[in-house]
């Protein structure tokens, strides 16, 4: 064989190869396509959920501010029933201790001035003052039964 053949040969086989490397390379260059594509899908993915826990983070925050408002509520609410039930502890005490004691004094003046009455006038009736004194009793006992339902409640 002659250096022209060698030589000949030798091109054609690093042809072949390099044919055989172009394909190769080819098929390459279509997989890295084929995953780029992929990447950008990814990437678009990624994107999307980005934005879906974006969206998720302000309805946190929005949630967070509503139960702010709503502790503050809470508070303005409980100090609200403090104040109405001192105001109502307030109302009992002063029925107790003017509105029941004037009305009895009331009471007792009437049945003394019903006496004098009965004195100055026989034909006047006891009854009126007895039905006074009856009537006020009545409320007491229905006060007595109340405190007694509360304390065993």
């Amino acid at each position: 064989m002659t250096n022209t053949d060698l030589l000949q040969q030798m091109s054609d086989l690093i042809d072949e190869k390099l044919q055989d490397m172009k394909e190769d390379m080819q098929g390459m260059k279509e997989d890295m396509q084929g995953m780029k594509e992929d990447m950008q899908g990814m990437k678009e993915d990624m994107q999307g959920m980005k934005e879906d826990m974006q969206g998720m983070k302000e309805d946190m925050q929005d949630m967070k501010e509503d139960m702010q408002d709503m502790k503050e509520d809470m508070r303005a609410v409980k100090a609200d029933i403090y104040d109405l039930q001192r105001k109502v502890s307030g109302i009992g005490m002063h029925v107790e201790n003017f509105t029941d004691k004037n009305v009895q004094l009331i009471a007792e003046n009437f049945i003394e001035l019903t006496k004098k009455l009965n004195m100055a006038i026989p034909a006047a009736d006891n009854n009126r003052a007895y039905e006074v004194k009856v009537n006020y009793l009545l409320e007491e006992v229905d006060k007595i039964k109340k405190a007694i339902e509360e304390r065993s409640a």
